[in-house]
């Protein structure tokens, strides 16, 4: 189920490039972010309400560590946002969105040193053809 997911999340992340570099024509990049943020959490809010996902949610059990890594992964995919739409304002939407997804391999590094999860061969394989794509794209 998890690949259906995955597949779900990079065919609408393409769509943000693409209603994002539509919409940036004439809107500075951080308000046009900060416009982006809004909606989504209003759309999270009402479909955490609508799916009653909120009845199951007692904040108090959720620890410290928890809510300080919550904050961060908050803080770094805002500063994502707002860093790939002023790169977007600025790039072609296919540029900017193929350096982007070298957030994989960064993932995949950092999944290594932090998550100690294993690096196979072919991981490392798949890793720099990723990035030997993305430069490709990129440089088209």
């Amino acid at each position: 189920m998890w690949l259906i997911y995955a597949l779900l999340s990079a065919f609408t992340a393409a769509l943000v490039a693409i209603f994002g570099k539509l919409g940036l024509k004439d809107i500075d990049a951080t308000f046009a972010t900060t416009i982006r943020a809004i909606i989504m959490a209003a759309f999270l809010i009402s479909l955490t309400f609508l799916l009653k996902k909120i009845s199951y949610a007692n904040f108090s059990s959720i620890s410290l560590k928890d809510w300080m890594l919550i904050l961060c992964s908050g803080i770094s995919g805002a500063l994502s946002w707002l860093f790939y739409f002023i790169a977007l304002k600025q790039g072609d939407a296919s540029h900017v969105a193929s350096v982007d997804r070298l957030s994989i391999a960064f993932v995949v590094l950092l999944a290594a040193i932090i998550l100690n999860e294993k690096l196979t061969l072919m991981s490392i394989f798949g890793t720099v053809l990723m990035i030997l794509g993305s430069l490709a794209i990129s440089q088209g």
